[in-house]
């Protein structure tokens, strides 16, 4: 299996294709990322890769996994991705 690319070669690789410097490259991922973190509350999409979503869970009951012993999990907030249907057949192909 292949290794994940570091953000460094992502840097390099928009830089290349963007005909920007890498400099430039880094700061637009990163702004790119402050974005998705203040905007994910109402929902941040990334057209033709996915969106992110706030999801509230309900409390549960689980079981701690050494003793066997019933817990209640409470509720919570949680920060999900949906990844898009183009993505999706990008990837995997269409069925």
């Amino acid at each position: 299996m292949a290794k994940a690319m570091t953000k460094s070669q992502v840097t390099e690789h928009l830089a290349g294709k963007g005909g920007i410097t890498k400099k430039a490259a880094g700061q637009f991922l990163d702004e790119l990322a402050s974005l998705a973190y203040k905007e994910a509350k109402n929902t941040f999409t990334l057209p033709g890769i996915g969106k992110l979503v706030l999801v509230n869970r309900k409390a549960r009951m689980g079981r701690n996994p050494q003793t066997g012993e019933p817990i209640k999990i409470p509720a919570k907030r949680v920060v999900k991705f949906r990844v898009a249907k183009a993505c999706k057949e990008a990837v995997l192909g269409k069925r």
